[in-house]
């Protein structure tokens, strides 16, 4: 007892990801950058994710100059990004060279703290970001996505905190984006890795607050000894999104467990927030309920409600039932993947086709790379006939591999192709962006002289004009498996997917 317990505030990147489908302009979070830097926080979340994506699709905004002008506002506090892995910020896999650049810059602009994670929790697929970072001289934290299945137990997760020692990570992030773990597995969890890796190992906990059990799982963490926890203030907080930092702070009271935040600094932010919730409220999730049936269906209530639009557009509104009972099925099948991007969005669509078409009809590229090893690993086995299906749709052998050792050194071309669009700058930065996003960047370089806009006020201005990359292999290798392909725009965890299908061999 007499512990203190650090905080690592969300509401400048999760926040809003998970409540405003990351539409927040700059300009609404400056006011605030000055009190959160003195309030007392061990970090600030604020980048990776989702919002790179954002800033050149939507807000007409260099994600470069948001972290610039981050690290110049709040020079007091570490500030904090979450990574996936080889995947960077984008939907495929780089080859390595291209992983080290981007963390050797983003340091560089003032990133401190990398949060590292793998959709599949293939360790595989960390090792040269934890490397890259550990270069900087910044901190590398390696993340366990938690999810639930027959694979994933309490001591497998231990285990796999303990290779993340191995691979010399900094700390350990128990990732609950779900809002899965409850507060027994909490508390065993956090024990299992303090006495397995060292109670030197500093652990983190990020959970959403979706379920409505995770601020008791948090609890139990602390008293787990849990060193850092992930909060949001309480105006941009529940719901799909998070526990509020203010009621983790009047949790504690009387616990002999402390924090150092201050709450007359916080206060502010938390008004401010409140008065700009209500200019994005057309962004808003809609989801602001708890939901228990995600222990049941393992589906986050973002991609649920995401899933029962994408049926309705197909006249099959009345089959979200039929959806939610066939994707831990489909889950199953793949090896038992945590849902999380792009996994989440992959199991998702292919539940639905299945429900739509008849099971695995129809198969998307995306999901039979994934049952092919070209994602990475999973814990549990592959359902050997939809493996078959998918190496002979996709004319290529499934692999034990790491994917990324399949892949050339690519950033002479990349900046080769960079530089000939109009609007690069010629910086590293500007050929990242592009690496990450070929076509939106091509469109956001055009326009970047124009300054950054606000979606506030213009909701008609967010409307996706250009497709993401396709989710696997380089731009275009989709398009080369696909045979008479079929098109869908689907929308799972808030962000809209261009899903090229093929019919099944």
């Amino acid at each position: 007892m007499g512990r203190q317990i650090e905080v690592t505030e969300l509401i400048l990147r999760d926040a809003h990801q998970s409540l405003m489908a990351t539409r927040m302009a700059m300009e609404d979070m400056v006011p605030v950058c000055e009190d959160l830097d003195n309030a007392g926080y061990w970090s600030l979340e604020c980048w990776g994710g989702a919002t790179y994506d954002a800033c050149i699709r939507y807000l007409n905004e260099d994600p470069w100059e948001r972290l610039r002008t981050f690290r110049k506002l709040m020079p007091k506090t570490r500030l904090q990004m979450l990574l996936r892995g080889q995947n960077l910020l984008g939907y495929r896999h780089y080859e390595d060279g291209v992983v080290e650049r981007f963390c050797d810059k983003a340091a560089e602009n003032g990133m401190d703290v990398f949060r590292i994670f793998d959709a599949l929790n293939d360790l595989r697929n960390l090792k040269t970001a934890v490397d890259a970072v550990r270069r900087t001289g910044k901190e590398a934290q390696g993340t366990i996505c938690y999810t639930v299945s027959p694979v994933h137990t309490t001591e497998a997760f231990v285990e796999m905190a303990q290779r993340l020692k191995d691979l010399g990570v900094d700390s350990i992030c128990i990732k609950d984006m779900a809002a899965l773990l409850k507060p027994q597995p909490a508390y065993e969890l956090v024990r299992g890795i303090k006495e397995t890796c060292g109670e030197d190992t500093r652990v983190h906990l990020h959970c959403h607050a979706t379920t409505g059990v995770t601020f008791v799982s948090m609890m139990k963490a602390i008293e787990a000894g849990c060193d850092v926890v992930d909060t949001s203030i309480s105006s941009l907080s529940l719901g799909s999104g998070h526990n509020p930092t203010e009621s983790l702070v009047e949790m504690l009271d009387g616990t002999g467990y402390t924090t150092r935040l201050d709450l007359e600094r916080i206060r502010p932010v938390r008004d401010h927030f409140a008065e700009v919730r209500k200019r994005y409220r057309h962004f808003m999730s809609d989801f602001t309920v708890i939901d228990t049936d995600i222990f049941e269906s393992q589906i986050p209530g973002g991609m649920l409600s995401n899933m029962e639009n994408q049926l309705k557009g197909q006249g099959a509104g009345d089959r979200v039932q039929e959806v939610m009972e066939e994707v831990p099925r489909v889950r199953a099948d793949s090896g038992y993947p945590p849902l999380v991007t792009p996994s989440s969005q992959i199991v998702g669509t292919q539940a639905v086709f299945n429900v739509l078409m008849g099971r695995y009809k129809t198969m998307t590229s995306e999901f039979a790379d994934l049952m092919l090893g070209y994602y990475g690993s999973t814990f549990g086995d592959k359902n050997p006939e939809v493996l078959t299906q998918a190496e002979a749709q996709q004319q290529k052998p499934a692999i034990t591999g790491r994917p990324a050792d399949l892949l050339e050194p690519e950033w002479d071309q990349l900046r080769a192709t960079a530089a000939a669009l109009e609007g690069f700058d010629g910086s590293d930065e500007d050929v990242l962006t592009y690496a990450m996003f070929p076509q939106v960047s091509t469109k956001f370089f055009k326009t970047r002289h124009e300054g950054p806009k606000t979606l506030a006020k213009d909701p008609e201005a967010s409307r996706v004009t250009e497709p993401p990359a396709p989710a696997s292999g380089k731009s275009g290798d989709a398009d080369k498996a696909a045979k008479a392909p079929v098109t869908y725009v689907v929308t799972l965890n808030g962000r809209e997917h261009q899903v090229r299908v093929s019919p099944a061999a």
